[in-house]
């Protein structure tokens, strides 16, 4: 069972979070078919659930991948694609059948909840086969508030700009080298015609603005970070909100005026959410678009490799920094196979899981980038564009603060960003002021203020 956090050295006390635990592992024991205190059975076989469409080619190397750890260990796995809408809420309702599923490969954004609400087992990192030849990064987001860690890294990620290379070879555009030649790139895009439609009908930025699963802070994280801000900041033992403060601010000006001075961004933006914004970029409708290395295969397809140019995001006031993410093996409390979860989590970060995991046969892409060092992701898909976005995960990669609860203060932060560019006559520094106290509030909450 998932353990009471306990007070890391030099740290305040979690008296919150540690009751949040009390009851949710009380609520979770006997979840699956066994668990902490009870008899283990090392041939049980396990239920492994991951975030991909049932049928999709994703889902297609998952089962490929459990396939493949059943033939080398002989412990049979049962591989679920839960879809990617309705994920958590069929998690919560096993959580409430008290019948968890062993194995949950899942966002790592997702660790806090899952360790508030007492799901997930604590790993031990040292005691993990081949866990020096895997990623520090991918580590890190797999590591808690308490500094423990409850997850094995499985995939990770980091965001690069896909620019469209005919448009700027006809606008006569270099590749942008900071923040403000991109937005001029972006205007440029957006008023000179680049697809020579004669149409006013193209926007340079493509911007998924909805605050649904705080989209908006996810893509705005790059630039912020960029520019020398922040949502939050440790401070002391905890933490304290930074998006009022005067870096902060400016990017977050800046991100106004791309929706209200300049209009670069296409319409509907403050309530798109990334099936609309691929459908934006593929269609030819926008020029610009910051997102992950798992689109390159879909636009490929829709709209041509030699239409677009893979380029990292420039340098802002502050330098390089870019969003990093992936997901992690979740070991789920209540388990009668404890060892059966740490050898499938060691079978998917080994160089044999992860080249599966890349989809290169299929398409089926459930590892981005490789968590373990040994494997050259760009080499295996013969694919040079994809070391773009490893070397930016290696160089400027950033993950989101390891707070008891991230999620929640994404969405928070998102709905206050939204605010701003929706409303144009909103004053910024007020705004995020306002979102700096909700901020607090919350972290508060999280017993994580410092």
């Amino acid at each position: 069972m998932s353990k009471q956090l306990r007070k890391p050295e030099g740290a305040r006390r979690f008296g919150a979070i540690a009751a949040v635990l009390a009851v949710a592992a009380a609520t979770a024991t006997g979840c699956s078919s066994g668990g902490s205190g009870q008899q283990q059975d090392e041939s049980q076989p396990l239920e492994v659930w991951i975030r991909q469409d049932a049928g999709s080619p994703a889902a297609e190397s998952a089962e490929a991948l459990t396939k493949a750890f059943t033939k080398e260990t002989g412990l049979e796995a049962k591989l679920v694609a839960v879809g990617v809408t309705d994920f958590e809420t069929k998690l919560q309702q096993r959580t409430a059948q008290k019948d968890l599923p062993d194995i949950v490969i899942n966002d790592t954004g997702q660790l806090g909840n899952l360790v508030t609400q007492g799901l997930v087992r604590e790993v031990d990192r040292e005691a993990v086969a081949g866990s020096a030849d895997l990623a520090g990064r991918a580590w890190e987001a797999a590591q808690g508030y308490d500094g423990k860690y409850y997850g094995v890294p499985f995939n990770s990620q980091a965001f690069a700009l896909l620019i469209r290379k005919d448009w700027r070879e006809k606008v006569g555009a270099d590749v942008p080298k900071s923040w403000d030649e991109l937005t001029d790139l972006a205007v440029k895009f957006t008023k000179e015609d680049p697809d020579g439609n004669g149409r006013n009908d193209t926007a340079g930025m493509v911007v998924p603005g909805t605050t649904t699963r705080g989209y908006l802070t996810w893509w705005f994280s790059t630039m912020l970070w960029s520019e020398g801000g922040d949502f939050v900041k440790k401070q002391g033992d905890g933490y304290t909100a930074a998006i009022g403060e005067p870096a902060s601010v400016r990017a977050v000006e800046k991100l106004q005026a791309m929706f209200c001075d300049s209009k670069v961004v296409q319409p509907g933006a403050t309530t798109a959410d990334t099936a609309t914004t691929h459908t934006v970029f593929e269609s030819g409708k926008g020029g610009i678009y910051l997102t992950g290395p798992y689109m390159l295969p879909r636009f490929d397809g829709s709209l041509g490799k030699d239409k677009y140019e893979v380029v990292a995001a420039p340098p802002g006031a502050d330098g390089s920094a870019a969003l990093a993410e992936g997901e992690n093996v979740y070991l789920m409390a209540g388990s009668a196979n404890e060892k059966g979860q740490q050898e499938f989590a060691e079978f998917a970060a080994s160089p044999a899981g992860q080249k599966i995991g890349l989809g290169v046969g299929n398409g089926g892409i459930i590892v981005r980038l490789p968590v373990n060092t040994t494997v050259d992701g760009a080499a295996e898909r013969s694919d040079p564009r994809w070391d773009v976005f490893q070397k930016v995960y290696d160089d400027s990669g950033r993950n989101a603060a390891a707070l008891p609860n991230w999620s929640t203060v994404r969405q928070i932060s998102s709905e206050g960003l939204n605010g701003v560019v929706s409303e144009c006559s909103r004053d910024v520094a007020q705004a995020m002021g306002e979102l700096a106290g909700e901020i607090d509030a919350e972290l508060e909450k999280q017993e994580a203020k410092g």
